[in-house]
């Protein structure tokens, strides 16, 4: 599709404006090609533009951000390993044959669903006929007292940069000043991305650091990973549960199983425990808290007039429409079957999407839309080098060296641009190859002089 297929005249530059469209595009009988807007550039919304982009439509995407972010691998963004822009991938790349449509850098702030307008925070007004809304989710703090202010999230590429340039800031602090303390890290949450922050931060802190902070006692820097489940990676069998568990703890992980957070400070977390009816709290002091423990829909979609379910997540049928709303879809994370809500991972959006990307395609020619059914291809969770475990329903559970191949084939190819894989393959390659003379991290922007600073968390 190439630029003048495009109706430009879909953007309406003022809410002055009237919001008909000048114009349409056509095709070559005559007939107005449907205009499909895709409202996020994640693994749904690119999944979805694929599957169209040989139907005789439009598809514009609309993203906040400029770039698609590749978020399984963030935690390697975190602890200095990849670089951000290994695992961003530019969203005005979708005007190319791979997706032929049209990018829009934006955020929508309402939308009329009887005009079928999006109007975005800049003034613009957007026209479609059908809308796709795959918008991801934001952290969830659940409440608790000071978790907002004083953790850091694992969610963006924002988030991620802070975290690295806050540890490398601690590690620096600490170094000059002296190790007159311990220096904790608190990962709160034991999912996939908790583990595998973990698991990498400990490799970092116990590996790396003696080279490059020979000032630092080793002994004295602790990863401790909190979660209020009995075990670590819930969703995965008990095999791989006890495997994982005993994989941390041998690279030194302080594991607080069946273990609350009930307030975050700027001095650490309090934690809190029960034996029967008897609660326990216990202050643990740490330097950087990690938050990896929930996420939920952002506020402004309680704006967008559609029903909500658990989370603030939007409800759809088995064709994942919104519910009420014909030409309306929601694929991804932002979605909610309440029957079968399906697990807010990478395998769900990618197939939500696509399948949107079917049904839009089917109901334009006239056929029969098909019925999303999920197909279930299994987990994955790295704990460090050569290490992982892997869950595929058609395989036997995998874990140690071979499991962290399967893990390693898995994300580099899932990743967008042909650049971005060569570069991760490097960087994670040379981190395998060259373990024990290698120790350079990839530095961010630690304070050296001066007052601590502001800890930009979002």
């Amino acid at each position: 599709m190439t630029t003048s297929a495009f109706d430009i005249r879909r953007l309406i530059p003022s809410r002055a404006r009237s919001t008909q469209p000048e114009g349409q595009t056509h095709d070559q009988h005559g007939a107005r090609r449907p205009h499909i807007v895709i409202v996020g550039g994640g693994f749904a919304g690119l999944a979805a533009a694929r599957r169209l982009r040989d139907e005789p439509v439009d598809v514009t995407i609309i993203d906040r951000n400029a770039y698609n972010t590749f978020q399984p691998l963030l935690y390697q963004v975190a602890t200095a390993t990849l670089n951000p822009g290994d695992v961003t991938w530019a969203l005005r790349s979708v005007h190319g044959a791979n997706y032929g449509a049209q990018f829009i850098l934006g955020e929508v702030e309402a939308m009329d669903h009887e005009a079928r307008h999006l109007h975005l925070k800049d003034g613009r007004v957007v026209w479609y006929d059908y809308l796709l809304i795959c918008t991801g989710v934001v952290v969830n703090y659940f409440g608790i007292e000071g978790a907002d202010k004083y953790s850091y999230p694992l969610y963006t590429r924002r988030q991620a940069l802070a975290l690295r340039d806050a540890t490398q800031h601690a590690l620096e602090r600490a170094a000059r000043a002296g190790q007159d303390e311990d220096l904790r890290v608190v990962i709160v949450g034991a999912g996939a991305t908790g583990v595998e922050m973990a698991g990498a931060m400990a490799e970092m802190c116990h590996i790396d650091l003696p080279v490059l902070f020979p000032e630092l006692d080793p002994e004295r820097i602790r990863i401790t990973l909190v979660e209020m489940a009995p075990h670590v990676l819930m969703p995965f069998t008990s095999g791989s549960r006890e495997y994982a568990e005993q994989a941390l703890r041998s690279r030194g992980v302080d594991l607080r199983l069946g273990t609350s957070v009930t307030a975050v400070s700027d001095e650490g977390v309090t934690l809190a425990t029960k034996d029967g009816d008897t609660k326990h709290e216990e202050f643990l002091p740490a330097q950087i808290v990690v938050w990896a423990s929930g996420i939920q829909a952002a506020e402004a979609v309680g704006r967008w007039g559609l029903k909500q379910g658990k989370g603030g997540r939007i409800l759809v049928d088995d064709q994942m429409r919104a519910l009420g709303h014909e030409r309306i879809f929601v694929a991804g994370d932002i979605s909610l079957r309440e029957d079968s809500p399906l697990p807010q991972q990478a395998q769900p959006a990618l197939q939500t999407g696509e399948h949107v990307g079917a049904v839009i395609a089917a109901q334009i020619h006239g056929q029969q839309p098909p019925t999303f059914e999920y197909r279930d291809l299994g987990s994955l969770a790295t704990i460090g080098r050569s290490d992982a475990v892997a869950e595929a329903k058609a395989f036997p559970n995998l874990t140690g060296f071979p499991a962290w191949l399967v893990w390693n084939a898995v994300h580099i190819r899932a990743l967008l641009g042909g650049r971005n894989r060569v570069a991760s393959m490097v960087n994670l390659g040379s981190k395998y190859l060259f373990w024990s003379r290698d120790h350079n991290l990839i530095v961010g922007e630690p304070v050296v002089t001066g007052t601590d600073g502001e800890r930009a968390r979002r």
